[in-house]
C-alpha cells in the first residue's frame, strides 16, 4: 500500500472511530434513546461546522480578504498555484500578526479561502512562500477542510456529551430508568475516557492529511525544498500568535501552540523535524 492510501485508509479509520465513540457516548447516557439524539446532534453540528467553516473562521482570526490590487505578488502567486493544482483560484486573505503561519478554509474548493499571516510575509522567500502555499491549496483539493471540521466537531460533541455525563453523576443522574438511561458503569468511563479517546483520535487524523499536504504542496510548487526551508524556519519560531486559539490550531500549516509537554499522542502535526526530513529525502 502507498504511502497516500495508506494516509487515506487511516483517516477513514479514525473518523469512524471518532464516530463510534460519539455513538457510545449517546448509548452510555441515555440507552437507545441517547443513541439517536447523539447520532441526530453529532450530523446537525457537522453540517452547521462545514456550511459556515469560512465565516467563522476569517472572523476569528480577524482575517482580511485582498485582491490583486491590495497584495498583487501573493495573489499571482497564489492563481499560478492553483492553476497548477486545477484548482479555481481561491480568496485570499492577510491575517495581522506577526507569527508566522498559514491555513485554509472554506466548505469547498469553490468556496476555499487561503490565508497567511503578515509574519509569514516578511519571514518567507518566494519559493518558500509558493511551498507553504502549496500545502494549503492541497488541503483544499484533498478537501480536508471537510475532514478537520467533521473531526473537530465530532471531538467536540464527545465533550459535550461527557459534560452532560459528569454533571448528572454529580447532580444524582445517570441511573437506570425504565430502560432508557445507560449503565452507570458505562456513563462513568464515558466521563473518564471518552474525551481523551477523542482527542487522540483527532490528533491522529490530523497528522495523516499533514503528511498528504506535505507531498502535495512539494508537487504543485514543483519542488520539496521550498516547504522544507520554509518549515525549518517556521520550526525555530518560538513567540506564540495573537490570533489563533486552540480550536483552531489544527488548521494550521504548523501548530503554534504545540507544547513539548504535549507528546506524540495528542500533537495535531507531526514533528516538523521529521516532515523537513521526509521532504528532503533524509531519514527523521
Amino acid at each position: 500500500m502507498s504511502p497516500a492510501l495508506n494516509n487515506r485508509f487511516r483517516t477513514a479509520l479514525l473518523l469512524s472511530l471518532l464516530t463510534l465513540v460519539v455513538l457510545f457516548c449517546g448509548q452510555a447516557l441515555g440507552g437507545s434513546q441517547g443513541l439517536e439524539i447523539a447520532l441526530v446532534m453529532a450530523l446537525v453540528m457537522n453540517l452547521g461546522a462545514w456550511w459556515f467553516s469560512a465565516d467563522l473562521v476569517l472572523a476569528q482570526t480577524r482575517a482580511r480578504l485582498v485582491g490583486p490590487a491590495e497584495a498583487p505578488e501573493l495573489y499571482q502567486l497564489v492563481t499560478h498555484l492553483a492553476e497548477r493544482a486545477g484548482l479555481p483560484t481561491p480568496r485570499v486573505a492577510i491575517v495581522d500578526d506577526p507569527a508566522p503561519n498559514a491555513f485554509a478554509t472554506g466548505r469547498n474548493p469553490a468556496q476555499a479561502v487561503v490565508a497567511v499571516t503578515t509574519g509569514l510575509l516578511s519571514l518567507l522567500n518566494r519559493e518558500e512562500l509558493a511551498g507553504v502555499l502549496g500545502h494549503e491549496l492541497t488541503h483544499v483539493r484533498n478537501r480536508d477542510i471537510l475532514v478537520g471540521s467533521v473531526a473537530a466537531v465530532l471531538a467536540g460533541a464527545i465533550m459535550l456529551l461527557a459534560n452532560i455525563a459528569k454533571y448528572g453523576l454529580i447532580f444524582g443522574g445517570g441511573g437506570s430508568r425504565d430502560g432508557r438511561s445507560g449503565h452507570p458503569l458505562a456513563v462513568i468511563l464515558m466521563v473518564v475516557l471518552a474525551p481523551l479517546a477523542g482527542l487522540l483520535i483527532q490528533a491522529g487524523i490530523s497528522r495523516s492529511r499533514e503528511y498528504l499536504a506535505d507531498d502535495g504542496g512539494a508537487d504543485i510548487a514543483g519542488t520539496p525544498f521550498g516547504l522544507a526551508s520554509a518549515l525549518a524556519k517556521l520550526g525555530a519560531y518560538s513567540r506564540p500568535p495573537r490570533e489563533v486559539s486552540a480550536n483552531m490550531a489544527h488548521m494550521c500549516i504548523v501548530n503554534p501552540l504545540n507544547s513539548k509537554f504535549l507528546n506524540e499522542w495528542f500533537a495535531t502535526h507531526p514533528p516538523i523535524e521529521e516532515r523537513v526530513a521526509r521532504l528532503r529525502g533524509e531519514r527523521p
